[in-house]
Parts: structure tokens; C-alpha cells; sequence
């Protein structure tokens, strides 16, 4: 059995739930509290996806500033298919819900004029928190196989920073991923 097989067989990998959406999961240190704070505030947001602003109420606009490169070590650079992507990058939308500790929602890539809808769950487990997060309304498998592989890059860079550890680089991880991905998502 080789590597990437014996990954699919881990409870990490997102999963397709519709044509159109991926489910991935982590279950994270505690409080609930803290784990809404790491999906919301700027500050902390910043250290395992985006800065930029969500407002605290339905209709409120969001903004995400990537900048992979402040996740990643120096000499780790982005797959020539996102050489773009290696600076700022910007993605706008709207809350959809806002709940909190327990549920946030919102708009993914309303510039694209096709934006999907991402969605944050969390519920206590003991002294842990599961977090679910769906993403639906992807555009087309490509996509879904990008959006899967970041968000499970972005998903284990927070668990980390939760445990106190350091995160992996970002894009070797994520290029990794992304064809594992490939190799997982049914074709159509």
C-alpha cells in the first residue's frame, strides 16, 4: 500500500457530500470559545489562513487578504498553477450566519460573480471542539480539488497552532494534497 493510500484511509481527508460540496472535519483543543476566536478575530484568523475583516452579523461584509507566504518557510514556494498566488490575494463576501460560539457562514469569492458558500460548525466534545467546515456551490472538480487540498492545508496549520506546535510548510503540503485530492475525488 503505498502513502497516499494509506492517507485516504485517514478521518483528516475532506470528503464530497454533494456534486457540488466537500465536508472536512478537525477535532481541536478547547474551549469553544477559543476555536470561534481562531475563525474570527483578524489577529489570530491571520496565523493559520487570512487577515482581513468578518462582520458579526448576517448581511456583513467579509474580506480574506491571503498571504501563503507568511505561512510557509522561505524556501518553500507555491506549484507554478498558483505562482499568483504566492502574494497578497484577496476574496470577498457576505455573512450568511453568524452564531456565535457555534455556527459562522458566509460568501466565498463573490469577484468570480459564481461565489460559493463556506460554513464553519463547531460543537463541544469534551475538553475538545469538533469543527466542521462545508464548503458547497464549487464551481467544478478542479476547483473542489484545490478548495479540499487548502482547506485541509489551512484546517492542520490551526490544529497545530492550537497544540502548540509548528505548522507544516504551507505549499509543499498543499501540492502534495492537491494530488492526492485529484486521485480522490470522483471524476465525472
Amino acid at each position: 500500500m503505498t502513502s497516499s493510500a494509506t492517507a485516504f484511509a485517514g478521518a483528516d481527508y475532506g470528503r464530497v457530500v454533494a456534486p457540488d460540496a466537500v465536508r472536512i472535519e478537525r477535532l481541536l483543543p478547547g474551549p469553544i470559545e477559543r476555536v470561534w476566536s481562531y475563525l474570527t478575530e483578524e489577529s489570530k484568523r491571520r496565523l493559520w489562513m487570512a487577515s482581513g475583516t468578518i462582520g458579526s452579523k448576517e448581511g456583513a461584509e467579509v474580506e480574506h487578504v491571503f498571504r501563503h507566504s507568511e505561512l510557509t518557510t522561505e524556501d518553500d514556494r507555491p506549484p507554478q498553477k498558483y505562482a499568483e498566488h504566492a502574494g497578497e490575494v484577496r476574496n470577498y463576501g457576505h455573512v450568511l450566519a453568524w452564531e456565535p460560539p457555534r455556527l459562522l457562514a458566509y460568501t466565498w469569492n463573490e469577484e468570480t460573480g459564481t461565489p460559493s458558500e463556506v460554513r464553519f460548525e463547531l460543537s463541544p466534545r469534551g475538553d475538545k471542539v469538533l469543527l466542521v467546515v462545508t464548503h458547497k456551490r464549487i464551481a467544478d472538480r478542479a476547483v473542489m480539488t484545490s478548495f479540499s487540498a487548502g482547506w485541509h492545508v489551512h484546517l492542520d496549520i490551526l490544529r497545530s497552532l492550537l497544540e502548540g506546535e509548528k505548522p507544516a510548510a504551507f505549499w509543499s503540503k498543499f501540492a502534495d494534497l492537491e494530488a492526492q485530492y485529484d486521485a480522490r475525488i470522483p471524476k465525472p
